[in-house]
């Protein structure tokens, strides 16, 4: 992936598909690990970020912050 761009409430592609079929992932946590949550089944898992960055395919859906 070029550009490391993601943040919380990202949903991302992976480059292997979890074994329920989905391979959309939520981005629920962020720092030194980060966890991700399956969009099909809810399961969430916790990786350390160089293995996330090495292993996220693309950023799907953006997530824009709404200014207060």
């Amino acid at each position: 992936m070029q550009d490391k761009d993601f943040g919380l409430n990202d949903v991302v592609e992976m480059k292997k598909p979890h074994p329920c079929g989905a391979n959309r992932w939520k981005i629920i946590r962020m720092g030194m690990d980060i966890r991700i949550k399956c969009e099909g089944c809810s399961h969430s898992l916790m990786m350390p970020r160089r293995e996330f960055t090495r292993k996220v395919k693309k950023i799907l859906i953006k997530h824009i912050a709404e200014e207060a």
